[in-house]
């Protein structure tokens, strides 16, 4: 079955910094629409052409979670398609677990189903795309954020706003990943201290990128961003600071801050109102991506055309950075691949990349991704960060690998309840199961 949300594209102003949107809304028409009253819907992914029932399916986050958090934060009620065609509004505060651990939800026919939580314990990240959202008293709205249209299908969403922010954005040069975490940690602090109104430096994301990952980017978007190719670098921070006041005192805690990391090198700076300078530095932040899916398009050309890219969207605490930072470098290099690393570095989530030359890079870069995932989260981190899951073969051992074989059985029992035939996004977090294996979900 497929649904086009093409169609679902209203878009109203409600009382209270909210609006109510369309699933079929794009994330830039929502900010354009809003922009011109002063006011911003934050938690946006890299993407901003991705439409808000999709994110709200995956529980989209980006850049700036380390200040937003996901886009579960940000949702205050649902209008949800079931499986049987049933419109059911939700309301966050409305509908929550019982004691016993189940919902339940009563259709606009009067039927009644109860709906189990699962019981496994979720990693304390700030960001998860893994399934569903499962914890003891629980709100309804949360079971179907990041469900990936398993439950239901998102037709609007009512979403909280705030003030459009003022923001600078300034790349730094380390030259260490020990360096680069140090000037994380070091800014994570000092933002902390100004939501505390205890300073200016109100830091809502930093962003990483490696020397491998520089690599791939063409000389074009360095010239476009203003700036040389640097000589002898490891890693770039892109760091966007959010200004209430004058930004000098910000810019002037920002050198403070580098200085006493060791950071020599002059950082390039897109201050409030430069939007084009801001545009232009996040353009190397976007053109590593798409460095790396120009590898690997012409490694399936001339090599094989199975070869595919292989991608890591992993997240620890991030006290055990470094050390993630260190498995994955190791990780690779005894396997002989080829690798970037780029990501998220404020909230811990980075993405390692392989870029296969061949078949066999590819067999071997999904072997080293599992071997990482398994490690990282030993480490109380997770596998499956922000991009979800979907179909992807090695996503569903990721997600197995997390909550492991009862736990997919709990999610296929939320499954069952709510679409007892498999109608919705069959195949998606888990394989679509035998017609011997289904039942007709419990009705009380």
């Amino acid at each position: 079955m497929v649904v086009s949300t093409r169609a679902l594209t209203d878009l109203t102003r409600l009382p209270g910094r909210m609006v109510r949107v369309g699933a079929g809304v794009p994330l830039a028409e929502l900010q354009r629409v809003l922009a011109p009253d002063g006011l911003y819907y934050p938690p946006v992914p890299t993407y901003d052409g991705a439409f808000v029932g999709g994110t709200i399916a995956t529980n989209a986050a980006g850049a700036a979670t380390f200040k937003y958090g996901s886009t579960r934060r940000w949702v205050e009620a649902l209008s949800v398609v079931l499986a049987d065609g049933s419109l059911v509004e939700i309301h966050r505060g409305e509908i929550a677990a019982s004691p016993e651990g189940w919902f339940e939800l009563e259709y606009p026919s009067g039927k009644i189903v109860r709906v189990p939580v699962p019981t496994y314990v979720m990693p304390d990240v700030v960001k998860l795309s893994a399934g569903y959202f499962a914890r003891p008293g629980m709100d309804l709205i949360d079971l179907f954020i990041g469900s990936e249209g398993t439950l239901g299908i998102v037709a609007d969403a009512t979403l909280r706003v705030i003030p459009l922010p003022r923001r600078s954005v300034v790349l730094v040069t380390c030259d260490s990943d020990g360096q680069a975490a140090a000037v994380t940690a070091a800014l994570r602090r000092e933002a902390r201290s100004s939501r505390r109104g205890e300073g200016a430096l109100d830091v809502s994301a930093v962003e990483f990128m490696d020397s491998r990952a520089l690599a791939l980017v063409v000389d074009e978007a360095m010239s476009r961003a203003g700036i040389a190719r640097p000589v002898g670098a490891s890693v770039l921070l892109l760091v966007q600071i959010e200004v209430t006041g004058g930004e000098e005192e910000a810019l002037r805690q920002m050198a403070a801050v580098l200085d006493a990391c060791g950071v020599h090198a002059d950082p390039q700076v897109a201050l409030p109102g430069d939007e084009r300078g801001a545009a232009r530095l996040f353009e190397l932040r976007d053109a590593v991506p798409a460095g790396v899916n120009t590898l690997v398009a012409a490694a399936k050309t001339r090599v094989h055309p199975d070869i595919e890219k292989i991608a890591g969207d992993l997240i620890v605490p991030f006290e055990r950075l470094e050390e993630a930072l260190a498995l994955y470098r190791q990780t690779f290099e005894r396997c002989g691949l080829e690798y970037a690393i780029w990501g998220h570095v404020s909230d811990g989530n980075l993405h390692p990349n392989v870029v296969p030359r061949s078949l066999e890079d590819v067999h071997r870069g999904k072997a080293a991704i599992l071997d990482i995932a398994r490690r990282v989260v030993a480490m109380g981190g997770a596998p499956l960060a922000e991009h979800g899951v979907g179909r992807s073969a090695l996503k569903q051992l990721l997600l197995l690998e997390l909550y492991g074989e009862r736990g997919i059985e709990e999610m296929r029992a939320v499954k069952r309840a709510l679409d007892p035939t498999w109608k919705l996004s069959a195949g998606v977090l888990f394989p679509e199961p035998s017609s011997t294996d289904r039942d007709n979900g419990s009705l009380v």
